[in-house]
C-alpha cells in the first residue's frame, strides 16, 4: 500500500510539472491570439482552440489505448507507472489549458490596456499582468486539475499503471477485499483534501498580496 501511494503521488506530481507547463503556455496562447487579445492571430487560435477541444473530448480510457503505440515507442513499453505518464500528460494539459484560459479572462481589461498604452511588450504584459495580476485564479484552477488528475491516476493504474488504482481494483474488487478499497479510498481522500487545503491557502495568500 504505501509503494502504490508512493506511485500515485509520483504519477501526480511528474504530470502535473509537464501538464502543468504545457498546458499553461498552450493557455497564455489561446488567451493571447484570441479576438482582441494583445497578438490577435484568428487563423493561430482557431486551430490551437479546435486542437484542445479534440484532445478534451476523448475519455481517458480510449486515450490510453490510443497513445499506447507512442508510449511503447517512447519508453519501450505500455505498462508502469512511467510509462503511464505520457497519457495522463495528453489527457491532463488540454483541459488545464482550457481552465487557464478562462482564469485569465477574470482580469480586467482596462489593466491591460493600460500596459500597452505604456508600450509594455508583449512578453511583460504576460508575466506582469496575466500571470501577475491572476496568479489567484490560476492556482485556484491548477488545485481543481491536480485534483482531476488524481482521479485519471487511478484509472490509469487500473490498466497496468500502478498507483492505488490499480491495487483498488486488482486487489481490493477482484478478490472481493473490500477493505483494501475501503484504505485506497481514504487515501486518495486524504491526498485530495491536502491539495485543496494548500491551494486554498495559497490563492488566499495571493488575494490579500
Amino acid at each position: 500500500m504505501i509503494q502504490a501511494t508512493l506511485e500515485t503521488i509520483y504519477m501526480t506530481g511528474v504530470t502535473s510539472l509537464i501538464a502543468g507547463f504545457l498546458g499553461l503556455a498552450t493557455g497564455l496562447l489561446l488567451v493571447v491570439t484570441q479576438n482582441g487579445g494583445i497578438s490577435q492571430d484568428r487563423i493561430f487560435y482557431v486551430v490551437l482552440d479546435k486542437i484542445v477541444n479534440l484532445l478534451r473530448s476523448v475519455p481517458f480510457i480510449i486515450l490510453l489505448a490510443v497513445i499506447s503505440p507512442l508510449t511503447s515507442f517512447l519508453l519501450g513499453t505500455t505498462v508502469g507507472t512511467t510509462a503511464a505518464l505520457i497519457p495522463l500528460i495528453a489527457g491532463i494539459f488540454p483541459f488545464y489549458a482550457r481552465q487557464i484560459q478562462n482564469a485569465l479572462h477574470e482580469i480586467d481589461p482596462g489593466v491591460i490596456e493600460a500596459a500597452q498604452a505604456m508600450g509594455t511588450s508583449h512578453l511583460a504584459i504576460i508575466f506582469r499582468v496575466y500571470l501577475r495580476e491572476g496568479l489567484a485564479d490560476v492556482i485556484r484552477v491548477s488545485v481543481l486539475t491536480i485534483i482531476s488528475l488524481i482521479g485519471l491516476t487511478t484509472m490509469a493504474g487500473a490498466v497496468g499503471g500502478g498507483g492505488l488504482g490499480d491495487i483498488a481494483i486488482n486487489i481490493g474488487y477482484a478478490r472481493f477485499q473490500n477493505d483494501v478499497t475501503i484504505v485506497c479510498m481514504v487515501i486518495l481522500l486524504t491526498l485530495v483534501f491536502l491539495i485543496q487545503f494548500i491551494g486554498d491557502k495559497l490563492a488566499e495568500h495571493f488575494v490579500r498580496f
